[in-house]
C-alpha cells in the first residue's frame, strides 16, 4: 500500500490567474507518438452515465492541447482545477485560455438545453477536441469528472507519466436521478484533521458526490468552535473513542472545509446531534444537566445514555447560540440536528423539544434535517429525515416514516444494512461493527431507493446517503478500506437510472477503478465478488 499524500489537488483554484496566461503549444513530443493504450468506452465510468452514443475517432490529449474556456469565473475555476488534474502526469503546460478556437478541451456554460438541469453536462469528443457543455458550473466539474475517468488511470498520478492520453470518440449526456447524493464522515468518535477531511472531498468528487453530511458533536467529542460557549470545543472536543487526543476546528478552519467542498460542489451540512448524544456538551457545562451536575468526559461506544434537559430554558438559550453560529458560518441550505437514539429523553420530551428547536433552525434561514426518528414528533414544513433504519425495521416503524413522507416530509435513505459504511463486509474485516449485519459490496449496491420504503411515494425520495461512523476508524486509511469499494455504488444508485442497474455490469466497471485509487495512493478493501484487475 502506497503512503498517503496530501490532496494533490488542494488550492488548485489559486491558478486560475497564471493559467489565463498562455500560449501556442509545442508540436507532439516523441512520447505522444508511442503506441495508445486501450480506450476507455465511454459507458465504462461509474457512475453510469444516462445516455451514451458511441463512435468516431479518439481525442488524444498532447503536448499542444489548451484548455479553452470562456471568460466567467466559475468556466475558468473548473478549467484551473481540470489543469490541476492532468499537469502532474501528463507534463504538459496545458495552458488555459479564453482565446477562441475548435481544439483542444472546451468547457462551455450554456442555457440552450433545459434538460441539462442543475448538474448534468454533455461531453462530446473526436479528434480535434472533447468538448464539455453544461448549464451550470456543476455540471461542467461533474463532466470533467467523467472525462478523468475516461482517461487511462495513470492521469491520476503525481509525476510524469509516458502517456498518451486517448478519450473515446463519441457523446455521453448524463443527468442525475437525485439531487441528494451524499456522504457522512463522523468526525465526533474520532477527530480527522482538515487535510484529512479534504482528501475525502476530492475522492467524493470522483463520483459525483453532491453533499458532505459532517457529523460535528456527539457524546465522544465537540468538534466545532462556539464563540457563545467557549468551553464545548477545546473540553467537550478533547477526547475521543477509546481515550485518545480529540480535537476541534475554530470556526476558519471550518469554512476553509466548506470553501473547499463548494470548489468540488459539494454543499456541507452540518450536524449538530440533540437532544441525545449529547455528552460532550453536558461534560462542558453542568447548567445543561438537569441535575446542575456535569458528568466525565466520555471516551466509550455506548449510545442512548446522554440528553439534554428539555425542561430548562438555559437548554434553548444553549441551542439557539449554537444553531445561529453555525447557520452564520454554513452557506448551505440545511442544518442537522440529529435526534436518533435519544433514549434517555421521554416521548413527551423529544416532541416538546423538536417543537421548539425545528424554528430556531428556519430562524436563521435554514431548513431542518433529522434522523428519521424526527418523524415521530412533528417534522417542519420542508424538512428532511434522514432515514437509518433496516430492512427488516418493524412495519410500524416504517410506516411512521412514509407517512411524514406522504404528508410532504422529504425523504433521504441511508439504510444501516445497506449503506452504512462502518458495517464490516464479512465477519474477518478487522475494521469496522456488524450490528447492523455484514454489508458485501453487492449488498450495498443492489437496491432501488425509489422503491425501498414502503408507502413512501417516489417524489418523497431527494436521494441517497452514506454515512461512515468512526468508532473504530482513526486514519484516512481506514476511511477509504471502508469507503472503498462500497461508496461507488452509493454514489451510482443516486446519480445513474434505475434503468443502468445491473450488478454484472457494474462489478467489471468498478473493478477498473482500482487502478485509479492505486495512482491516487488509495486503500481499499479488496472485495471477492469484484474481478480486480489481475495481480492486484
Amino acid at each position: 500500500m502506497r503512503q498517503h499524500r496530501t490532496p494533490r489537488l488542494l488550492g488548485t483554484l489559486l491558478l486560475v490567474a497564471a493559467a489565463g496566461i498562455s500560449a501556442v503549444g509545442a508540436a507532439p513530443s516523441a512520447s505522444d507518438r508511442t503506441v495508445p493504450p486501450p480506450v476507455t468506452p465511454l459507458d465504462r465510468v461509474v457512475p453510469a452515465p444516462a445516455s451514451v452514443d458511441p463512435g468516431g475517432p479518439p481525442y488524444r490529449i498532447t503536448s499542444g492541447t489548451r484548455i479553452r474556456v470562456d471568460r466567467s469565473k466559475e468556466v475558468r475555476d473548473v478549467g484551473a482545477y481540470l489543469a490541476g488534474v492532468l499537469r502532474p502526469s501528463t507534463g504538459y503546460r496545458l495552458p488555459v485560455t479564453a482565446d477562441p478556437g475548435g481544439d483542444g478541451i472546451r468547457l462551455r456554460i450554456t442555457r440552450e438545453d433545459a434538460r441539462l438541469g442543475a448538474e448534468g453536462y454533455r461531453l462530446t469528443s473526436g479528434k480535434g477536441a472533447v468538448t464539455i457543455t453544461a448549464r451550470e458550473p456543476a455540471g461542467l466539474f461533474h463532466g470533467v469528472q467523467t472525462l478523468r475517468q475516461l482517461l487511462p488511470a495513470a492521469v491520476e498520478e503525481d509525476s510524469e507519466q509516458p502517456g498518451p492520453w486517448p478519450v473515446a470518440g463519441g457523446t455521453v449526456t448524463d443527468t442525475p436521478r437525485y439531487g441528494w447524493r451524499g456522504a457522512m464522515l463522523d468526525v465526533s468518535r474520532h477527530f480527522f484533521t482538515v487535510d484529512q477531511v479534504k482528501r475525502y472531498i476530492d475522492q467524493l468528487a470522483l463520483y459525483k458526490i453532491n453533499t458532505l453530511h459532517l457529523h460535528l458533536s456527539d457524546d465522544q467529542g465537540w468538534r466545532i468552535a462556539v464563540d457563545s460557549w467557549p468551553r464545548l470545543a477545546p473540553y467537550g472536543g478533547s477526547t475521543s473513542v477509546g481515550g485518545g487526543p480529540g480535537g476541534h476546528y475554530t470556526k476558519a478552519q471550518y469554512k476553509d472545509i466548506v470553501r473547499y467542498a463548494g470548489s468540488r460542489h459539494l454543499e456541507v451540512v452540518p450536524e449538530i446531534d440533540m437532544p441525545g448524544h449529547t455528552n460532550a456538551a453536558l461534560a462542558s457545562y453542568p447548567e445543561l444537566n438537569c441535575d446542575g451536575v456535569a458528568p466525565p468526559l466520555y471516551t466509550g461506544t455506548e449510545v442512548g445514555f446522554s440528553s439534554l434537559c428539555v425542561d430548562k430554558p438555559v437548554t434553548y438559550d444553549f441551542v439557539d447560540d449554537v444553531i445561529r453560529e453555525l447557520a452564520a458560518i454554513t452557506p448551505g441550505r440545511y442544518l442537522h440536528i440529529g435526534g436518533d437514539e435519544a433514549h434517555s429523553t421521554s416521548h413527551e420530551d423529544y416532541v416538546a423539544f423538536m417543537e421548539k428547536v425545528q424554528p430556531v433552525v428556519a430562524k436563521y434561514g435554514k431548513t431542518v434535517v433529522g434522523w428519521h426518528q424526527l418523524t415521530g414528533a412533528a417534522p417542519a414544513k420542508g424538512a428532511v429525515a434522514q432515514y437509518w433504519g433496516l430492512d427488516d425495521t418493524s412495519a410500524a416503524e416504517k410506516e411512521q416514516v412514509a407517512a411524514a413522507a406522504r404528508n410532504g416530509t422529504g425523504l433521504v435513505l441511508s439504510p444501516a444494512d445497506r449503506v452504512y459504511l462502518d458495517m464490516k463486509y464479512t465477519a474477518d474485516t478487522p475494521l469496522g461493527q456488524d450490528w447492523a449485519g455484514l454489508v458485501e459490496v453487492r449488498r450495498s449496491y443492489d437496491w432501488d431507493p425509489g422503491a425501498y420504503l414502503p408507502g413512501a411515494p417516489a417524489s418523497a425520495v431527494r436521494g441517497v446517503e452514506a454515512p461512515l461512523w468512526t468508532e473504530t476508524l482513526a486514519t484516512s486509511s481506514d476511511i477509504e478500506y471502508m469507503a472503498f469499494p462500497r461508496l461507488p455504488g452509493v454514489a451510482e444508485l443516486g446519480w445513474s437510472p434505475a434503468s443502468t442497474h445491473d450488478w454484472d455490469d457494474y462489478r467489471v466497471r468498478l473493478a477498473a477503478q482500482a487502478p485509479r485509487w492505486d495512482a491516487l495512493g488509495m486503500n481499499y478493501y479488496r472485495s471477492p465478488q469484484v474481478p480486480w484487475p489481475t495481480g492486484r
